[in-house]
């Protein structure tokens, strides 16, 4: 009989014995890889944290202690332990199943929803913070990865865990990687502390002795001076404890009886401590271990090789990021001025392309997306062209340093925004739906959005151009299909491309939407509608020329975004409008204003949301007819004898 399916809560976990704790993260091993391998997720990180999360269920009471995720995409074990392994596991990332990160609608034992790094700490702070002033006694264990403390927001949060509180636990996770190869100063920290194990043995075989002794529970809760100094002796600086947490380990993140002892002890601390916990990224499946930035995150694949699903790739279209990518080789090929900066993102963003190709105009900064957009503008000060590849969702981080170290400078820095639109099985913390309307109020910025692959290359070129901070958004996944010149050509900035032309409705469409405004036009000629498509190209500045000419030779303006509606490029246009005191009217197609949740795919979400292709062409027929219709007359009422 399978443990797995007794589990039905955290309670059920702590019943089993030593013997059953390792059947039980063979069968979660087996069962995250089977999903994973239909749904696609996140599969190394959850295959790391098996026993690390058995174990936390094992010594703490969840939902009346709480588990803080960074990023949460390990969190598919605690969502097993908690009541969520039967049908809703299986469709995990679906529209029918659970999320693929924590969510505090989900479950009680989701004390914190996220899905971008850094986030754990301080929101584990601000709950134990939130607790002393109640005067409960719950736990807060805040669970980072070792790449989450190259994010500014942690390390500003441990800089205020002694102050703050004096029952704080974090576990530091390590496993070396967060998508790509950890990088910097720190993961050299780490490495360190790994091969000095010397001072953790001597600390744990000293405090054995301790124990043993009359008041030695006290001596150790004394000690915090001794082993601060005797650590100096094997490690240069103890990073943690100058901070004024207790560091402890390494710890085998794979020993369950080692992980409840030092758990335990935490758990009885009367300082903030932090254990450093070694796991492995895809423990449990060797295809996983062997490719751990593929990995990561992987697409539906064949659990034998570990090769993509053929639903996965059902073409052999390009990727826009890989698109991005070949295109900046080339231009970086003819220009060293050139650099290609990531926030621990190369192969999600295409910029691993640059790594190989001329590795010298290639920059991993780590998770850090404000010091990327920083680290750029300095660059730009130089002389040089920088270009951050970072996704819509995770440049929100960096809004501060957009406009303040780089617009205001109006530094030539370009932005190619991968992951515009919907990420359908990520979900909220990952639809990159809010760009337009964050960027197109900032002054000195030109934002673009290609309706093709060509496109993309003549934006980045056009944008590399530009004296100024420039923007691309563009989708997840298959570009396509459109021929790429061999070399980018500069556009004109602020010039839309007339497609068809209009004398009833004029669709001003941008990027993907181009393709929808010209299957939606040619549906409505078919009904004698005579339906015109402008490819936008650009978000900001609006082609105000062409626009004013549109307005006064059609009687309807649709415009159609992947983007939010609210803020967006059809606000652009009816500002652009009233602005000239154009009277026309203005149907905008775009997303609803609410959080998208996540789904089975794209088509899934806009039919869910009225954007499906029937549902747009429902809305505008709608809106025209209505405009067609003749006034009524007002009826007055008979009078009263």
């Amino acid at each position: 009989m399978s443990l797995l399916k007794e589990i039905q809560s955290p309670e059920d976990v702590k019943k089993l014995s030593p013997e059953q704790i390792t059947i039980l993260a063979q069968e979660i091993r087996e069962q995250v890889i089977q999903t994973t391998a239909l749904n696609g997720g996140h599969v190394g990180p959850n295959l790391g944290v098996v026993e690390l999360s058995i174990a936390l269920h094992r010594i703490f009471n969840t939902p009346t202690d709480r588990f803080v995720f960074d990023v949460s995409h390990q969190g598919y074990v605690h969502k097993l332990l908690t009541g969520r392994n039967g049908d809703s596991f299986k469709k995990l990332r679906t529209s029918e199943g659970v999320s693929g990160f924590l969510s505090r609608e989900e479950s009680v034992h989701d004390s914190f929803g996220a899905g971008h790094a850094g986030t754990a700490l301080s929101a584990a702070l601000g709950m134990a913070v939130a607790r002393d002033k109640r005067g409960t006694n719950e736990h807060v264990v805040a669970l980072c990865g070792d790449a989450a403390f190259t994010c500014g927001v942690t390390m500003e949060a441990l800089n205020n865990v002694s102050a703050s509180t004096k029952r704080l636990i974090i576990i530091l996770n390590d496993n070396k990687w967060s998508i790509a190869k950890n990088v910097g100063a720190l993961s050299r920290y780490f490495n360190e502390l790994l091969t000095s194990p010397t001072y953790n043995r001597m600390n744990d075989d000293f405090e054995a002795f301790l124990k043993k002794m009359p008041g030695g529970k006290s001596l150790i809760r004394l000690g915090s001076k001794w082993k601060r100094e005797t650590k100096d002796f094997f490690v240069s600086s103890s990073l943690f404890e100058t901070y004024g947490v207790r560091y402890i380990g390494p710890i085998d993140g794979h020993d369950p009886k080692q992980l409840e002892h030092y758990l335990e002890f935490a758990k009885n601390a009367e300082q903030p401590v932090l254990l450093h916990v070694l796991t492995t990224k895809g423990k449990g499946y060797e295809v996983a271990i062997k490719n751990p930035e593929r990995f990561h995150g992987a697409s539906p694949y064949d659990i034998r090789t570990g090769k993509s699903s053929p639903q996965a790739q059902p073409n052999k279209i390009p990727k826009y990021q890989d698109v991005m990518g070949e295109t900046l080789v080339k231009l970086a090929q003819e220009d060293k001025l050139i650099a290609g900066i990531t926030a621990a993102m190369p192969s999600g963003t295409g910029l691993n392309h640059l790594e190989e190709a001329l590795p010298d105009q290639f920059y991993d900064v780590g998770i850090a997306e404000e010091h990327a957009v920083l680290f750029a503008a300095g660059m730009a000060t130089s002389g040089f062209h920088p270009v951050c590849a970072i996704y819509s969702t995770f440049l929100q981080r960096a809004i501060d340093q957009v406009i303040h170290d780089v617009a205001i400078q109006k530094l030539p820095v370009l932005f190619c925004m991968d992951r515009a639109g919907l990420s359908p099985n990520d979900g909220p913390t990952h639809h990159g739906l809010f760009d337009i309307s964050y960027l197109r109020a900032v002054p000195n910025c030109v934002l673009m959005a290609p309706s093709d692959e060509d496109e993309l290359a003549d934006m980045m070129a056009t944008g590399l151009d530009y004296q100024g901070p420039a923007f691309i958004r563009y989708p997840r996944g298959s570009a396509t299909g459109a021929s790429i010149k061999n070399s980018p050509e500069k556009l004109v900035i602020g010039q839309s491309q007339r497609l068809l032309d209009a004398d009833d409705i004029d669709i001003w469409a941008i990027g993907t939407m181009v393709e929808d405004a010209k299957k939606l036009a040619e549906n409505l000629r078919k009904m004698g509608i005579q339906t015109g498509v402008v490819n936008a190209r650009f978000a900001k500045p609006i082609d105000t020329k062409h626009l004013l000419k549109s307005a006064k030779t059609s009687k309807l303006i649709v415009t159609m975004e992947d983007h939010v509606i609210g803020g967006g490029f059809g606000s652009a246009i009816l500002e652009s409008l009233q602005d000239r005191g154009e009277q026309i009217p203005v149907e905008r197609i775009g997303w609803p204003d609410k959080f998208i949740d996540h789904g089975s795919s794209v088509a899934q979400l806009r039919e869910a949301n009225g954007l499906g292709a029937e549902q747009i062409m429902a809305q505008v027929l709608k809106k025209f007819r209505d405009l067609q219709a003749p006034p009524k007359e007002d009826v007055i009422p008979a009078k009263v004898i």
